[in-house]
C-alpha cells in the first residue's frame, strides 16, 4: 500500500483512474503481484511483449551488452555491432526494396521521423491519415489522429501541425484526396485503436497505386502489427502491399524501448543533406535495446513462433464467439477486438477480470470491445485455461 500510494504522489499520472497492480515478477503469459496473484497478460504491454516475459534469450543479451558497453556517443556516430546486425537482420525480412533502418526510441518518433522523411523527401507539406487513427502523443504524431474521433485528444493541445488531414479507412472514394500536393499518407495495415478494423485488400492496394502515381510517399504504421503478431512478421506483406516506409517499435525492442523507420537508402539518405542531421537523437539504436531487439527476432524465427499465431488466434476465436455476450470478433492474428456492444458492459467486465485475474483493456475509440493480444508465445493449454476463465467472467455480467 504504501509504494501504491508514492506512486500515486511522485509518478506522473496519464488518468484519474490508473489500474494500481503492483508487479512484482513476470514470465512467459504472466504478471504477479507481490502476494502472488497472478495474472494472464492479455495486453503483453499492448503488443510488446510478444516473446513473452522474462525470455531467457533476452535477458541474457541485455546483460552482456550492458556488460560489454552501454551509450557511447549520439546516434549515428559510431560503429556498433547491435545496431548493425539488427538493421541488417531487419532489412532481409522485410519485403521490397526497404534496405536501411533508421533507429529510434519509440513508436510516436518512428512516426515523427516518418512525417519529417515525407517533407523532405518530395518537398511537399500536406499530410494525410485515416479516421480512427491512433499513431502516439507527440505534436506531429497527434496532429495525424484521424478526425473526428481523435478529437478528444486533439482539442485542447492545438495548434498542432498545418496541412493535415484525414481520409476513410477502406474508402475508394476518398483517394482521390490524395494528389500531387500530398507528401506522405501515414496508414495502419490494422487500425488498432479503433477496435481492431482490417483493410479490405483492394482499397490497400489502390492505395499504394494511388500514392505512387502521385509522387506521395506511402507509409505503414507496423508499430503494435508488426513482429509477427498478425501472423505474419509485418501485417502488410499478408495483403501484398509494400510501403515506401515502414514505422516500428512496441515488440521490435523484445521489451526494450526502441522504434524504427525502415526505407530505401536512397529514400533515407535525405537526411544527411540540406540539411544535414535532419533528424538527430542522442539515445536512439541504444545497444542495449538493438541487442534486445535483435535477441527476440532470432527467437521468433528459431523457434517458428510467427507460423503458430494464426492457429492460436483461431482457438481464442472459435471458443469464445459461441459466448452469447460476444457480439463480434475481429481479428487479425493474435491482435483481437471481442465486441459486447455497450461500454457499461465493457467497464463492469474490466472489473471482474480484476478478480478473476486477467488483465485485458479497451480501445481508445472503442470502449465496448476489449482487448486480446497476449504474448505470442502463449501455450494452447494456457489458451483453453484463459478461455474458461473469460467465459466464467462474461457469465458475471
Amino acid at each position: 500500500m504504501i509504494l501504491r500510494k508514492q506512486f500515486l504522489e511522485h509518478v506522473g499520472q496519464t488518468s484519474p483512474s490508473p489500474m494500481l497492480i503492483e508487479v512484482a515478477r513476470a514470465e512467459g503469459s504472466f504478471f504477479y503481484t507481490p502476494e502472488g496473484k497472478r495474472y494472464f497478460d492479455l495486453v503483453a504491454g499492448v503488443s510488446v511483449s510478444n516473446i513473452g516475459h522474462a525470455n531467457s534469450e533476452v535477458v541474457k543479451a541485455v546483460q552482456q551488452q550492458a556488460a560489454d558497453y552501454m551509450h557511447v556517443m549520439v546516434y549515428g556516430e559510431m560503429v556498433e555491432r547491435p545496431q548493425v546486425e539488427y538493421a541488417r537482420r531487419i532489412s532481409e525480412l522485410l519485403p521490397g526494396n526497404l534496405d536501411c533502418v533508421y533507429f529510434v526510441n519509440s513508436g510516436a518518433e518512428a512516426v515523427e521521423v516518418a512525417l519529417k522523411l515525407a517533407k523532405r523527401y518530395t518537398g511537399r507539406t500536406e499530410l494525410i491519415s485515416m479516421r480512427r487513427a491512433y499513431h502516439g502523443s507527440t505534436h506531429g504524431a497527434m496532429s495525424m489522429m484521424g478526425a473526428p474521433e481523435g478529437e478528444e485528444w486533439k482539442a485542447e493541445f492545438r495548434p498542432l501541425l498545418p496541412d493535415v488531414k484525414s481520409i476513410r479507412f477502406n474508402s475508394f472514394d476518398d483517394l482521390q484526396h490524395i494528389t500531387e500536393r500530398t507528401a506522405g499518407v501515414l496508414c495502419e495495415v490494422v487500425q488498432g485503436e479503433a477496435g481492431v478494423r482490417l483493410p479490405d485488400t483492394e482499397w490497400l492496394r489502390a492505395l499504394r497505386a494511388r500514392c505512387t502515381e502521385v509522387g506521395a510517399l506511402l507509409i505503414f504504421d507496423e508499430i503494435q502489427t508488426g513482429m509477427g503478431r498478425t501472423g505474419a512478421m509485418f501485417a502488410s506483406t499478408k495483403y501484398g502491399v509494400t510501403a515506401d516506409v515502414v514505422c516500428l517499435a512496441k515488440a521490435f525492442g523484445g521489451g526494450m524501448p526502441l522504434g524504427g523507420v525502415a526505407a530505401n537508402r536512397q529514400v533515407l539518405n535525405s537526411f544527411t543533406n540540406n540539411p544535414c542531421l535532419g533528424h538527430i537523437t542522442t539515445f536512439g539504436g541504444h545497444p542495449v535495446c538493438c541487442a534486445a531487439g535483435l535477441a527476440a527476432l532470432n527467437y521468433l524465427v528459431n523457434n517458428n513462433i510467427v507460423e503458430s499465431v494464426e492457429r492460436k488466434g483461431a482457438m481464442f476465436e472459435e471458443r469464445l464467439k459461441r459466448h452469447p455476450r460476444i457480439l463480434e470478433i475481429r481479428r487479425s492474428g493474435l491482435l483481437m477486438a471481442l465486441e459486447l456492444g455497450q461500454s457499461e458492459y465493457l467497464y463492469k467486465l474490466m472489473d471482474i477480470f480484476k478478480e478473476e485475474g486477467i488483465m485485458s483493456d479497451w480501445f481508445l475509440y472503442c470502449d465496448t470491445a476489449f482487448r486480446i493480444s497476449p504474448p505470442l508465445t502463449i501455450s494452447e493449454s494456457e489458451i483453453e485455461e484463459c478461455c474458461t476463465i473469460i467465459e466464467r467472467s462474461l457469465d458475471r455480467l
